[in-house]
């Protein structure tokens, strides 16, 4: 079976193995347009690996673990200035609590 690769999934990844660009018949052999040289398109290709594809989804996923645990840090922190807010209430009506029953033992 001979399988022909096209430029999202080449045959093969390595740029050396891969058939060179037919040239134009379109063109005048001694035409003004340069050769098309392939140097460019071969580093293109050896960057265009799986790692590099995923560097996006692997930023995106660091961001959203970053942005989670400032969440949280900020849930633990609203927890404690409650905790505290809800103990100094506690405090002051334990303290009412405690005048209120020496002014009935006095009286």
């Amino acid at each position: 079976m001979n399988v022909i690769g096209t430029i999202d999934r080449p045959l093969t990844h390595d740029p050396k193995k891969q058939a060179p660009m037919p040239t134009s018949t379109s063109e005048p052999s001694g035409s003004a347009t340069p050769d098309v040289s392939t140097t460019g398109a071969n580093a293109s290709r050896q960057n265009r690996t799986r790692e590099m594809q995923l560097i996006p989804e692997a930023l995106a996923r660091a961001h959203m673990h970053d942005r989670m645990r400032e969440a949280e840090t900020e849930r633990r922190a609203v927890r404690l200035i409650t905790a505290r807010r809800m103990q100094r209430r506690a405090e002051r009506v334990s303290m009412r609590a405690r005048r209120a029953l020496a002014m009935a033992v006095m009286n």
